[in-house]
């Protein structure tokens, strides 16, 4: 089964979940900013998506910048910023087979799920 860790109000969550449901193939919608996944869920994610924890930070939030630009972080402790802070996450997140994309871009979705 595809799980989507899906944000409603952003636009490329909205056209992922979409592009998810045109496949006709199901689907869990996982709204990460409401049941945000714990520590070892979110390091198990990083793994699925072959990611540093900072790869998946939006970085451009003002949560990261006014909190956490210039830090010297581990990346325990960047987790722990997502789990805090669950806008930081990168969206949307396609998980299907162990493994997981960042599905900004349709047409890598497309090659993903097929």
């Amino acid at each position: 089964m595809i799980q989507i860790y899906h944000n409603p109000r952003c636009g490329k969550s909205r056209n992922c979940l979409a592009f998810i449901e045109k496949t006709n193939q199901e689907y869990q919608i996982i709204p990460y900013l409401t049941e945000t996944p714990n520590f070892n869920e979110l390091k198990e994610l990083l793994k699925k998506l072959n990611l540093d924890p900072i790869e998946l930070v939006r970085t451009k939030e003002k949560i990261w910048i006014e909190n956490y630009k210039g830090k010297e972080l581990t990346n325990d402790q960047i987790i722990q910023a997502m789990i805090d802070n669950p806008i930081l996450i990168e969206r949307p997140i396609v998980v299907k087979d162990g493994k997981a994309i960042i599905g900004r871009d349709p047409d890598l979705v497309a090659a993903f799920l097929d």
